[in-house]
């Protein structure tokens, strides 16, 4: 019989298939959050409530700290160092809850000033589990809630000196690693007594210091494999425990269904780290920050380790990652997965004439970013994503990407912090990436029609797009205007028909389609995509008809707009932009255009209040509301 694990429960129905009674969502499971020391006590309030059981795993950036895992199992201040051999301690200053707490000032958690990375894994079937286990001098079958086949199991022994022991599936029942070390697979002793773990167990041999000797206690983390579980239908997969093999350029396309936001990649054929990636830190298209595992180091961003896509990631081959070389890695799906309710929960327009560096607090993580000039000094429409990390662009221009100069700093979950060391006044835009409202997603053009997945999960209604490497203009994709026109974001031009941008195919709540126009997919081009769609009561893409004369947008709000993008189709108009930190009131509204280098209009009433969304006023110029005219439009509540 299995040792009965102490683990959490399942919380699944009983229709069978295994399908959740509520639905399960990645940011109620797993969170990557970094925090500033403070030498005193740090609560780090992360959205994952861990009184249902789970894992904390800190590391200090900055300097050469031990990585601390706390776990629920095990109990509040009682660490393991993933690169040590040395049994639980107390003294981490790791106190679990909901979300956690680091107190006192242990250099390992919550030194001053000091930067750290954390990462929380919850319990939940499909997903992670905890197990704690007294060993035996006989083989023995460990019982688990994790509710599905294990990719990864991680076993330490507690209560003495001992390696951490890895089982993972690409690799089989007869081989292991060591997560402490850098040492590539072995096999020599049967660890998993060469049984393979199943839905409800895994396997020891009996009398191994390592995994099962009499009187030893033992820890077991257990990530699943492609397991479902998990979004309103209980079948999307978050976490994904696989293998690559790079080719003789380094180069390997990992496919996951899924964009990544945390990776564990370790090569198994020869010695090598095991590095840590997480898109707080910078996993994206242009560096990689990582720490290791098995090692005591500071935070690195030398050399990038994988590129993430919308379904997966890519290898770089130019340093760390070895040509025609074996991996095994543990990947989790980005978040949110749950569609947002307000339009406070993804989006917050300042207005503020503080010094740089600006560190503008939201209740979000900010995935992309506006800021421009808007008084004494012109309008630039500087625009970056997380993804792009450093670099920026400018909506005003047809200019390349700017590489060298970070003018948004992502690296916090509750605040953007705009850099550019000027204190002129700014607007600046935080948006946050969620289902049905915002996705953005890099890629590399080939020439030819094609199709791009995204992760959107709903049917795009306003695209943007830039080459990011090369000159070209920003082209706009609007539902209103259908699948065989564009526009351009730096011009005030018209609506222009073409087969080559769109491939006149209207995009799908998984791809959107490309013709061979050089602006959206020249072979061997890198782009960025920006796509919005109408998410109920938090974001409207639409159109309408001007009259000449008051015109009032329902876009299916309750307190009006908070941001407003209005261009005319039939036309030639700018791009103009309001929102509610610079004013949407009854009087006059001071507006940018997104096209231009203009400094902000402050004596015009085009806009006013109006709850379901914006009214347009019988003063606005044909630009905005000409009898017959037709405009496109993106609404924030």
């Amino acid at each position: 019989m299995p040792l009965q694990a102490t683990s959490g429960a399942a919380s699944y129905d009983a229709f069978g298939g295994g399908v959740p009674a509520v639905p399960n969502y990645i940011e109620e499971v797993f969170s990557t959050w970094l925090y500033t020391g403070n030498g005193s006590v740090n609560g780090i309030s992360n959205g994952i409530d861990l009184t249902k059981g789970g894992l904390v795993w800190v590391k200090n950036r900055g300097s050469a700290q031990n990585h601390v895992l706390t776990d629920t199992a095990r109990g509040d201040d009682n660490y393991l160092s993933s690169n040590t051999t040395t049994a639980a301690t107390s003294g981490g200053g790791i106190y679990l809850g909901d979300g956690f707490a680091a107190i006192g000032s242990s250099v390992l958690t919550n030194s001053s000033s000091n930067t750290y990375a954390s990462w929380t894994f919850r319990e939940q079937p499909k997903f992670f589990d905890v197990v704690t286990y007294s060993g035996s001098s006989s083989t023995q079958n460990i019982a688990h809630n994790l509710g599905s086949v294990p990719g990864c199991i991680i076993v330490k022994r507690t209560s003495g000196v001992e390696d951490w022991f890895v089982y993972h599936t690409s690799l089989g029942n007869t081989k292991y690693l060591k997560l402490n070390t850098t040492g590539a697979e072995a096999s020599g002793f049967a660890a998993w007594n060469n049984t393979s773990p199943t839905s409800t167990q895994f396997t020891v041999l009996g009398g191994r210091t390592e995994v099962n000797a009499a009187g030893s206690d033992y820890v077991a983390y257990l990530f699943a494999h492609n397991a479902g579980g998990f979004g309103l239908t209980g079948t999307d997969n978050v976490i994904s425990c696989g293998s690559f093999t790079t080719n003789a350029s380094g180069i390997a396309t990992v496919t996951l269904g899924y964009e990544p936001q945390w990776v564990l990649i370790k090569r198994t054929d020869s010695p090598s780290e095991w590095h840590m990636i997480d898109n707080m830190r910078g996993f994206s298209q242009t560096i990689d920050a990582w720490l290791r595992a098995n090692s005591s180091a500071a935070e690195n961003s030398t050399y990038k380790i994988a590129t993430p896509t919308a379904t997966g990631f890519v290898t770089d081959g130019t340093n760390i990652i070895d040509p025609s070389s074996s991996f095994i890695y543990i990947a989790i799906r980005r978040g949110p997965m749950k569609v947002p309710t307000s339009g406070t929960s993804v989006f917050a327009p300042f207005s503020n004439t503080t010094s740089s560096p600006r560190t503008l607090t939201t209740n979000f993580v900010s995935d992309l970013a506006i800021q421009g000039y808007v008084n004494t000094t012109a309008f630039d429409g500087n625009i970056s994503s997380r993804l792009q990390n450093e670099n920026y662009m400018r909506t005003t221009s047809t200019t390349e990407e700017y590489t060298g100069f970070q003018f948004f700093n992502w690296a916090s979950n509750t605040a953007l912090i705009s850099n550019d060391g000027n204190a002129t006044k700014k607007a600046i835009y935080a948006f946050s990436r969620a289902p049905s409202y915002l996705d953005v997603v890099c890629y590399t053009g080939t020439g030819a029609n094609r199709t791009i997945s995204h992760n959107l999960a709903a049917v795009p209604e306003l695209m943007i797009v830039k080459q990011r490497g090369g000159a070209s203009g920003w082209l706009v994709y609007a539902a209103g205007m259908g699948n065989t026109k564009a526009m351009r974001l730096n011009s005030t031009q018209a609506e222009e028909v073409g087969s080559d941008f769109w491939n006149n195919t209207t995009p799908t709540s998984t791809v959107f389609s490309l013709g061979n126009n050089g602006d959206v997919n020249q072979n061997t081009g890198t782009y960025v995509w920006y796509g919005f769609a109408t998410c109920a009561g938090v974001s409207k893409v639409g159109s309408y008809t001007g009259t000449g004369t008051t015109l009032q947008i329902n876009c299916g709000f309750t307190s009006g707009a908070r941001f407003v993008l209005i261009k005319r189709t039939n036309s030639t108009g700018d791009w103009y932009v309001w929102d509610t930190a610079r004013g949407i009131v009854s009087g006059n509204d001071p507006y940018l255009l997104m096209n231009s280098t203009a400094a902000e209009v402050t004596s015009t009433d085009y806009v006013d209040t109006y709850s379901a969304g914006f009214e347009i006023t019988s003063t606005a110029p044909a630009a905005i509301n000409a009898n017959g005219g037709t405009y496109i439009f993106l609404a924030i509540a």
